[in-house]
């Protein structure tokens, strides 16, 4: 396949689509393995995409943001999702495992430091792990921010959001008994973890459509097809991660450690238009980040494949110096 830098997709700001010269299952603990893999240049500067979710895995689309003649992409799959065993495992699962397994991959592959790629919540984990391991990152570049704040929780997922799309709002709360509906999250937590197959992919199926309804500035509140499986998996693993706020106390917010990465040089590709994860979380965020690069994109929403997110993402990404 031809990895030359210039040879990008007629009409779009992506490189092509290439394959990992490296694949394997990386054993972490806990009774997890968790799939990691390789591509790009073996002796390029090393960057790690984080996946958003929790729970939706990597795609091999991720590795066309980065020039394959001048990037190491090292691209993984969090516990329980993607490829990644046990599948669909909330055991042991938890935002401080996570950052653990980056930090084990970091070491395992022999990278001093890396560039760390994220969106949405793989802007969450990407900040919590610059903040745990700050001489680790090089670089932050972050897309579609997202804190795991209550008030960004309320905002999708008590009716912020659907005050501009409220037919699919009702959607969305019309399964859940009205003396429920004051707390959504607990309400689905309790039928996504029931125990019954058919009624935990029913749920999960409408609750990953609420969200990937409003990904796309673009779609007009199509959220195209989910695999009901699939739809399961990253609603219950979604799910158990707002029910428990993130896995972290206020001291660990990441607001309230913003001094520990001050240092490192970040890049924010926000959508103006991101009902998933409104701008103002961009905006608080550099605003106790001296050395972040804000970009708002105007007629964009949340969605990584969005025209103008990706064509900038990519132009970071070129222009990025070591």
């Amino acid at each position: 396949m031809d990895n030359r830098s210039e040879q990008k997709a007629e009409n779009s700001p992506l490189y092509p689509a290439i394959d990992p010269f490296s694949q394997e299952m990386l054993d972490v603990g806990d009774g997890h393995k968790v799939y990691l893999e390789q591509s790009g240049a073996r002796e390029g500067y090393p960057v790690v995409v984080v996946h958003g979710g929790p729970g939706a895995g990597c795609s091999a689309s991720m590795r066309r943001y980065f020039d394959p003649t001048k990037y190491r992409i090292i691209m993984f799959d969090q516990r329980g999702c993607g490829r990644s065993l046990p599948y669909a495992s909330i055991e042991h699962n938890t935002t401080w495992d996570l950052v653990r397994d980056m930090e084990q991959i970091r070491t395992h592959l022999g990278v001093d430091q890396w560039a760390v790629f994220g969106g949405s919540w793989g802007a969450t984990l990407s900040l919590i792990y610059a903040q745990t391991h700050p001489d680790s990152v090089s670089h932050l570049i972050l897309r579609g921010v997202f804190l795991m704040t209550q008030p960004e929780l309320d905002w999708f997922y008590g009716g912020g959001a659907g005050k501009f799309w409220p037919e699919l709002w009702q959607r969305f709360v019309s399964v859940i008994p009205e003396h429920e509906r004051d707390d959504l999250i607990a309400a689905y937590h309790k039928r996504l973890f029931s125990g019954d197959m058919r009624e935990e992919m029913r749920f999960g199926t409408t609750w990953t459509h609420w969200e990937n309804a409003l990904a796309s500035f673009q779609s007009n509140g199509f959220g195209g097809h989910c695999p009901p499986a699939y739809a399961r998996t990253f609603a219950r693993i979604e799910n158990h991660y707002f029910i428990n706020d993130g896995f972290l106390n206020q001291d660990q917010k990441i607001l309230n450690n913003m001094e520990k990465i001050r240092h490192i040089q970040g890049y924010i590709v926000q959508g103006r238009y991101d009902m998933i994860c409104p701008p103002a979380m961009a905006y608080e965020l550099s605003r106790k980040w001296p050395r972040c690069d804000v970009r708002i994109m105007s007629y964009a929403g949340h969605a990584m494949s969005e025209p103008k997110i990706s064509s900038e993402l990519v132009s970071i990404m070129d222009k990025l110096r070591f």
